[in-house]
């Protein structure tokens, strides 16, 4: 795909489609105004752009839009002399064998590939398999020095596979202190599961899903784990990853579990202080066949270069794709539009961007806008710019992010996602007082949102990351109006096809996000110190070191 060729072709018809500008709805206070969001959503999300996936021709055209907005807004190209950035990614269909065979114990057990188990590998060759590796119960699968947590202590895992429990120590187990209590930590995120197996040097790792811990049914597991799946490119082509990674349903586990005389509440088994992992006596077998395809996605990068501190940075950060075209629903609907996930964040940093450039006063401080790609297929833009920042991350100030703002309008409480974590959200917390709104922390902390949108991958290597969102308090209707509007969204048209743009849409909510944020960067713009982590954050350390602490 020669994006810069393309690009020019592409921006005429998009272009056109631009110029139809939306009805006004309620503005919210400040220079990002709804009406200018509701634009770019009506673009962005587009039956012509066919849902946003990476690779296909609709990347093609939601980058030109892009580019072409950072260019008339009067951005810098952000990559030396370019507003791309290259993202080889691959594809890897993993096609696993139609049983999992466990051996050993009492009896064999059988377990079917969807309906039981689910595996995959990152590996990037035709064929991995596992051949009577030794099971290992280890747990959450943790090594948290902060709490004293180590599950592989002790442990040799070479050649075996561990199975371990979803989410992490501390979750229902009655202690706010223990971990961060029903908080989770990303320490019971799956991701962290599987690097850690990988660090460790097993063959091989399964999660044990539950419902509860997890914040979703076996469907989603089964669902998000089957079929192809992208990846970051490796040097290594992931060879120091396990050959399987995958999960098994809980009543697979018991049956896995009993035979080694682990029954009962096993979370209750695996939180115990002082845990020793357990050798299971079994053994599993299993071939993962792999098909692959490499291609190359982009992020797209606009920077204002600051005034007196232009090589210190703040990031604004929304992804712009979304899932693509799919099969057919009720409606005869099959393509993604993802209005809401996530044209609405990247209409919204379009505005922050103008807002800044039209300011009275110049920031000091340099401020990047990073449009990424492959946050539904795990995060994989903002991964690969956060490996490969083109700007330093330990003079990066802060990743102020935006991701799926509600379209019901303005609130009079602002959601901080992982609230507790750093001194940003102080800032907001500042700027809501004067506005009289309440700050709330996470609807579901046990579901680990600060760990699944693009701050994340900032956050990770030590950047302060601020995640904010529509709160549930309608401002012009009461009771619970947002809440019913929250739920709605979740039930009907989260990453379903109903996610459409609309003419109706309230998108004051968006603006008033939009205009705090811009907020927060105009006064983080215009100091000379540098945001932290709070204490007990599992990001503090590596900030600290990063910046010589």
């Amino acid at each position: 795909m020669n994006v810069k060729h393309n690009c020019l072709l592409l921006l005429t018809g998009v272009a056109l489609f631009a110029g139809c500008k939306p009805n006004a709805t309620k503005q919210a206070e400040g220079p990002v105004t709804a009406d200018e969001i509701k634009t770019h959503i009506a673009v962005l999300a587009n039956d012509s752009l066919q849902g946003r996936k990476p690779f296909t021709a609709g990347e093609n055209k939601a980058i030109a839009y892009i580019s072409s907005e950072f260019k008339k807004i009067g951005l810098e190209p952000g990559n030396n002399g370019s507003y791309f950035q290259d993202v080889p990614m691959v594809e890897i269909t993993s096609s696993p064998s139609p049983t999992m065979e466990i051996g050993g114990g009492k009896s064999p057990l059988s377990l079917k590939v969807t309906s039981d188990f689910v595996a995959f590998s990152r590996r990037e060759i035709d064929s991995v398999q596992l051949k009577n590796s030794p099971l290992v119960f280890a747990g959450y699968g943790v090594v948290a020095p902060e709490y004293g947590w180590n599950d592989y202590a002790g442990l040799d895992v070479k050649g075996k596979t561990v199975v371990v429990l979803v989410n992490d120590p501390g979750f229902k187990n009655g202690d706010p202190k223990f971990f961060k209590g029903d908080t989770m930590t990303y320490y019971g995120r799956w991701t962290y599961k599987f690097e850690e197996a990988a660090r460790q040097g097993a063959a091989g790792i399964l999660i044990v899903h539950q419902t509860e811990p997890a914040s979703y049914g076996w469907s989603v597991v089964s669902n998000s784990n089957s079929g192809a799946k992208l990846y970051l490119t490796q040097k290594d082509k992931h060879m120091s990853r396990c050959k399987v990674e995958g999960w098994i349903t809980e009543t697979s586990a018991q049956k896995l579990l009993a035979d080694a005389g682990i029954t009962g509440d096993i979370r209750a088994i695996a939180r115990k202080k002082g845990f020793k992992a357990i050798p299971l006596n079994r053994t599993v077998s299993l071939t993962i066949n792999n098909k692959l395809k490499y291609s190359i996605s982009h992020n797209v990068i606009g920077t204002l270069k600051g005034s007196t501190s232009p090589g210190e940075y703040i990031i604004y950060t929304a992804h712009w794709d979304h899932l693509g075209i799919g099969k057919p629903n009720a409606k005869g609907d099959s393509i993604y539009n993802g209005a809401v996930d996530n044209a609405d964040g990247v209409a919204a940093i379009l505005g922050v961007a103008k807002a800044f450039k039209n300011a009275k006063e110049a920031p000091k401080r340099s401020i990047v806008f990073l449009a990424v790609t492959a946050e539904e297929q795990g995060l994989l833009g903002s991964e690969y710019y956060a490996t490969h920042p083109v700007y330093p991350l330990n003079k990066t100030v802060a990743d102020l992010n935006m991701d799926a703002l509600g379209d019901y309008g303005e609130t009079k409480d602002i959601a901080v996602t992982g609230k507790g974590q750093n001194d940003l959200e102080d800032y907001v917390a500042d700027f809501a007082k004067q506005d009289g709104l309440t700050l709330v922390g996470d609807r579901t902390p046990g579901s680990g949102s600060y760990y699944r949108s693009d701050h994340f991958n900032f956050a990770k290597l030590g950047v302060p990351a601020l995640d904010i969102n529509t709160g549930s308090q309608s401002v012009i209707k009461d009771g619970t109006y947002g809440a019913d509007k929250q739920k709605e969204y979740g039930d009907n048209r989260y990453h379903q096809q109903a996610d459409n743009y609309s003419d109706a849409m309230d998108a004051t909510g968006m603006a008033q996000i939009a205009n705090l944020l811009f907020r927060v960067g105009t006064k983080l713009s215009n100091e000379t110190t540098f945001p932290g982590w709070k204490p007990g954050s599992e990001f503090k350390a590596v900030r600290d070191k990063s910046m010589g602490k």
